[in-house]
This record gives C-alpha cells, sequence and structure tokens, in this order.
C-alpha cells in the first residue's frame, strides 16, 4: 500500500462510488444478456465494465488495502485488519 496525497478523485469515498457505479451497471448487463445472450454490442459493453471494475478494484487496493478479505495478498501479514474497512465511511472519507 502507498499512502499518496488524496486528491478528489484518489480519496478512498470517491473510488468506492466509482466501483459501485461500474458494478451496478455490470448486474445490469449481466441481466440484459440473460435475455438477450447474442447481443455482441451488450456483450462488448460487458467487457469494458469487467475490465473497469478490475481496474478501480486494483486501484483502490494498491492504494487504500483490500476491498474484501478475499483481496489479501500479503504472504506475511494480514492487512485485511490494518485499514479501515470499505463500509467505515468516516475513515474512508
Amino acid at each position: 500500500m502507498t499512502n499518496q496525497p488524496m486528491n478528489g478523485q484518489n480519496r478512498p469515498s470517491n473510488l468506492l462510488e466509482r466501483i459501485r457505479m461500474v458494478d451496478f451497471a455490470l448486474v445490469e448487463t449481466i441481466l440484459y444478456l440473460d435475455a438477450y445472450p447474442d447481443n455482441r454490442q451488450a456483450l462488448a459493453f460487458y467487457r469494458e465494465l469487467v475490465n473497469e471494475s478490475n481496474r478501480l478494484t486494483e486501484q483502490y487496493e494498491k492504494n487504500f488495502g483490500p476491498l474484501t478479505a478475499t483481496a489479501n495478498r500479503s504472504t506475511t501479514s494480514w492487512d485485511w485488519v490494518k485499514t479501515p474497512w470499505p463500509w467505515e465511511l468516516a475513515a474512508n472519507s
């Protein structure tokens, strides 16, 4: 984890909001694809959303720690308990 100065876009709360927005669009796109599985445009949009969700999640975890307990990457430390949890709003502002 790096301790970078937090500008507006790189604050934990802002990144979490962006992740939630992309993941919401991802769920909606999945539901659409359930009904229209051969829609190539929707499938391409799904891929874009998956990539963006992964990119934002990686950015968050690199700077602020794991988003979930299963995202703990350290082999020497249980980092999940060392940083504020994503739902701790005051600590992530």
